[in-house]
C-alpha cells in the first residue's frame, strides 16, 4: 500500500471549473415536510412487504407491496397539494 496522502482530485486544466465556484447559500430543499416524510414512510412499508414476498415466493404478496408502494405516491402528491409540502400553506409558522 502507498502512503501517499489521498486527495480529492482535481478539475481538469482549462474547463474552466472550480471546487470554489459552488454557490452554498441557496438552500437545497431536502423535503423536510410531513407530505414527504409520509411518502417515505409508506413507500419503506410497501418495499418491505415486497421483500418478504420476494423471499417466500409469493407473487400476490409481492404485488400488494408495489400497491402500497404507488399508494404511497399519490398520499404524497395529494398531501403536497393539501398545503403540507415543502412551503405549504399548512405549514406557515404562526409566531410562537
Amino acid at each position: 500500500m502507498s502512503k501517499a496522502p489521498v486527495s480529492a482530485p482535481k478539475p481538469a486544466a482549462g474547463t474552466g471549473y472550480s471546487y470554489d465556484d459552488i454557490d452554498h447559500q441557496e438552500p437545497t430543499g431536502h423535503g423536510n415536510s410531513p407530505a414527504a416524510w409520509t411518502t417515505v414512510f409508506v413507500m419503506l412499508v410497501g418495499a418491505l412487504i415486497m421483500s418478504i414476498a420476494f423471499v417466500i415466493a409469493n407473487t400476490t404478496i409481492f404485488i400488494a407491496g408495489g400497491v402500497v408502494m404507488a399508494v404511497g405516491l399519490v398520499v404524497g402528491f395529494a398531501m403536497r397539494k393539501a398545503g403540507y409540502g415543502v412551503g405549504g400553506s399548512k405549514l406557515k409558522n404562526s409566531g410562537h
